[in-house]
């Protein structure tokens, strides 16, 4: 992947000196103060909710979520998981279900971690897990929303309901290929027994 970004980044500024070389400099100088500025703004709201997370983690709110959403981890993960990865899961799921795609990785990662069984091959539990973090199902688009204001939204709250409609609808249909998928491939294992 690092030699994808490598070979576009380098053609981008081929061309951009065979256009206007003049600009190519001045470009990528307000391009970077840009991102700076944006990444310094999305600062503050990752901040918040990281410290939210955390005080959930440490105060052991994460067990009362794992217990809340037990029903709906144990239909979309199977009951093979452990309560360790039931507590990830649920950390990963409040995460995304409150629009903090990236406060949710690391939770992400570690119930993957933790659903892996050595065989170097998706478990169908990591297969759902990835399906509904890709999907980015959240009640609350904060991520969203602090770009939208940001960027000087008069009201950058107004894309709540449209991306709710907008990742229950992909998240819904996510969950129903992969429950599809999955009851094919234990048919098919069955036939060859």
């Amino acid at each position: 992947m690092n030699k994808i970004w490598s070979f576009i980044i380098i053609l981008s500024l081929a061309l951009l000196l065979a256009v206007g070389p003049d600009k190519a400099l001045t470009g990528m100088i307000e391009a970077s103060n840009e991102a700076l500025a944006l990444s310094l703004r999305l600062l503050a709201v990752y901040a918040v909710w990281l410290g939210i997370l955390s005080i959930v983690e440490h105060t052991g709110l994460s067990d009362a979520l794992s217990r809340l959403l037990k029903p709906a981890i144990r239909f979309l993960f199977g009951k093979n998981i452990s309560p360790e990865t039931e507590k990830y899961i649920s950390v990963n799921m409040s995460a995304n279900l409150l629009g903090m795609g990236g406060a949710a990785t690391p939770m992400g990662i570690k119930a993957i971690a933790s659903m892996d069984d050595g065989g170097g091959v998706a478990t169908d539990a990591m297969i759902m897990l990835f399906v509904l973090n890709a999907s980015g199902i959240s009640l609350i688009p904060t991520t969203l929303i602090g770009l939208r204001s940001a960027a000087g939204s008069a009201s950058p709250a107004d894309i709540i309901l449209p991306t709710l409609i907008a990742v229950t609808a992909s998240a819904a249909f996510g969950v129903a290929a992969v429950k599809a998928i999955q009851s094919a491939g234990r048919k098919r294992r069955r036939r060859r027994k």
